[in-house]
């Protein structure tokens, strides 16, 4: 492999970052069939393909999610010496690198790290999204501090960490005016057949919310599923279906 040209790794980090070589010409001020061929040189030094073609949309493949990872820690730790330079004596910021399982509300993570970014002024705040599997690996080899997750980290995962339970809250189902009239008589008998918006696959309130429904003989229509959960407020707000929730979170919903 040849040496690494930075120049490429950024248009290669913006693309990433917009989701796309047509906004990110647009952020770099280039054609797109300029970038598409600097990301293709990049890609030939590394001897990896970057990205995947899915339908006319560019995904990461897993060699770019790995480059990706260490462009987010170069150009974050450029504009940290950017910063340093432009205040001189004023040092340089502790990075504290948190990793949110996307099943994780995000007004639950902000609570969680608000009293961190109280605690100092002089601590930079750094925070990953995504699946809980990929976060742990990426506990595994020091990329992040910790993991913000609503489940344990698994007994059979090859990581070393520790468990620390930062709260817990019930849930509380939710629903336009409309339906909750049709369902509150009976609830929670009444969501049998009810349209339910469930979280994905990932979020532990999701089982939780199954083996209830099963221990009540209650099936209700599953009409959504959403990894993200203000995605599935939004579907919810716009009355596709009820849905459950953190109770520590209502008012904001």
């Amino acid at each position: 492999m040849g040496a690494l040209n930075f120049k490429h790794l950024r248009y290669f980090w913006v693309v990433a970052k917009a989701g796309g070589i047509a906004r990110a010409s647009e952020q770099l001020h280039l054609t797109p069939q300029t970038i598409s061929g600097q990301i293709t040189l990049f890609e030939d030094v590394l001897g990896y393909k970057l990205f995947e073609r899915v339908g006319r949309r560019l995904e990461l493949s897993d060699a770019g999610r790995t480059v990706l990872s260490y462009a987010d820690e170069i150009f974050t730790l450029g504009e940290e010496l950017e910063g340093v330079l432009r205040s001189p004596g004023g040092g340089r910021p502790l990075q504290f690198r948190v990793g949110v399982a996307d099943s994780v509300p995000k007004v639950v993570a902000s609570r969680l790290l608000e009293p961190a970014m109280r605690a100092s002024q002089a601590l930079h705040i750094v925070c990953r999204e995504g699946k809980l599997s990929g976060l742990l690996a990426d506990l595994a080899v020091h990329r992040l501090d910790i993991v913000i997750a609503d489940s344990p980290m698994p007994s059979n995962l090859n990581v070393r960490g520790f468990n620390h339970l930062l709260g817990e809250s019930g849930l509380t189902f939710f629903a336009t005016a409309d339906l909750a009239r049709k369902y509150r008589s009976r609830f929670p008998k009444s969501l049998d057949g009810a349209p339910l918006l469930l979280p994905g696959e990932d979020a532990a309130v999701r089982a939780g919310l199954m083996q209830w429904f099963e221990k009540l003989q209650v099936r209700p229509q599953i009409v959504g599923e959403f990894d993200d959960g203000a995605l599935l407020n939004s579907f919810g707000q716009a009355g596709m279906g009820i849905f459950a929730a953190a109770t520590v979170i209502a008012q904001e919903i």
